[in-house]
């Protein structure tokens, strides 16, 4: 695999061997043609997975693997796109089972895949916005009420004394300011009367 590889892209392709699985990193441009060459020259006819990786602040990750049954050898391919501008071509063309894990992918990470038939949102609401996978989507819900999994003294919000109040990891410092949290029983307004 690697040899055929390599004689195909050259330097184009950076090839990497673990634990029996073989990785190619290439540019976003030559993601579509080595999955292609992978299906129909290396036998790698069957998709496993997809996901992409936040690499921020420039970058998002996309991971594909791919398996040959018949030889037993896996391929792991991957590129890099730029955060701001994250697209690639779609995989569905190649391999049916793309198409969902392309959706999640664009879904929670904004990766738009070029030509794929139907990229609508698969798991989240409608109207919901923003990618939850990416580490700069603030979890407002974290800061506006207590964490149920509490562990520390005083984040539950009730028991022993506090703690001075820490921003839940990814939230800017100046975010609570902007949102302030709601009183802890709740919205008054919105309390049934008595």
């Amino acid at each position: 695999m690697r040899a055929a590889l390599e004689e195909r892209y050259g330097s184009r392709v950076r090839l990497a061997e673990s634990f029996g699985e073989t990785t190619a990193d290439v540019e976003p441009a030559d993601w579509y043609g080595v999955a292609e060459f992978a299906r129909d020259t290396l036998g790698c006819v069957f998709f496993d997975w997809l996901t992409g990786v936040d690499e921020p602040p420039e970058a998002l990750s996309v991971v594909a693997h791919l398996y040959d049954p018949a030889g037993h050898r896996h391929l792991l391919l991957r590129t890099r796109v730029p955060s701001a501008d994250p697209v690639l071509p779609t995989l569905t063309g190649l391999y049916r089972g793309a198409n969902w894990h392309e959706r999640e992918t664009f879904e929670m990470f904004g990766v738009v895949f070029d030509g794929h038939p139907n990229l609508v949102p698969l798991l989240l609401p409608d109207g919901f916005e923003g990618h939850p996978l990416r580490k700069d989507f603030i979890l407002a819900s974290r800061v506006a009420k207590p964490w149920p999994g509490a562990k520390e003294p005083g984040e539950s919000g009730h028991g022993s004394p506090s703690r001075r109040k820490t921003l839940p990891p990814g939230v800017p410092t100046d975010w609570a300011r902007e949102h302030p949290r709601p009183p802890a029983g709740g919205d008054p307004e919105n309390e049934p009367q008595s």
